[in-house]
């Protein structure tokens, strides 16, 4: 059983546009529900949603709160208990800085990528490295995926999921489920 030390980011901003420009991107309200869902499924400790724009992290607020403290609480308890591990924060930064003060120990981040990275890590090796103390935080980009500014600031990069077929864009919440899975179960 593996140390419950994972946390999971869906970044807005910075990302990349389909022209490879660095661009903020628009919250997907599905990508909560079932991004959460796969968090707890996996014993995921934190899901952070992360977007410098008031409107974007208005609307996250609203739907967790519907779902945590309002009647889609008491309807559907299971969504409940997953949108309760979600926290938006502005940046990355300041995500990286609560899981820092909430635990009390030094966070790893993880950058994905559909684009092989030389360096880059095996899902397998992840897991190796979650046996540590540290805080470990699998971070996701939405649009055309994470900037190279914030990959840049990881301290490694997952490889690529790849099928049998040249199509590599995947959703942000397939990859993190299949992440995940791969992660936990050693798959």
């Amino acid at each position: 059983m593996l140390k419950n030390n994972l946390y999971v980011a869906l970044i807005h901003f910075p990302v990349m546009n389909k022209n490879d420009q660095p661009i903020g991107s628009a919250l997907t309200t599905i990508d909560l529900h079932d991004i959460a869902r796969a968090s707890i499924t996996f014993g995921v400790k934190g899901f952070y949603v992360i977007t410098p724009y008031e409107d974007q992290a208005t609307l996250a607020k609203q739907v967790i709160e519907h779902w945590t403290k309002g009647v889609g609480g008491k309807l559907n308890p299971f969504r409940k208990k997953a949108l309760e591990l979600i926290r938006v924060a502005a940046t990355f930064e300041d995500a990286v800085n609560s899981i820092k003060e909430e635990k009390n120990e030094p966070v790893v981040t993880i950058a994905t990528s559909a684009k092989k990275t030389v360096g880059s890590i095996t899902t397998e090796t992840l897991r190796l490295k979650l046996e540590n103390e540290a805080s470990h935080v699998l971070v996701f980009g939405t649009a055309w995926g994470l900037a190279d500014e914030l990959i840049d600031t990881c301290d490694f990069i997952l490889d690529p999921i790849y099928g049998d077929a040249d199509y590599n864009h995947l959703s942000v919440r397939s990859a993190a489920s299949i992440y995940l899975d791969r992660i936990i179960n050693g798959r």
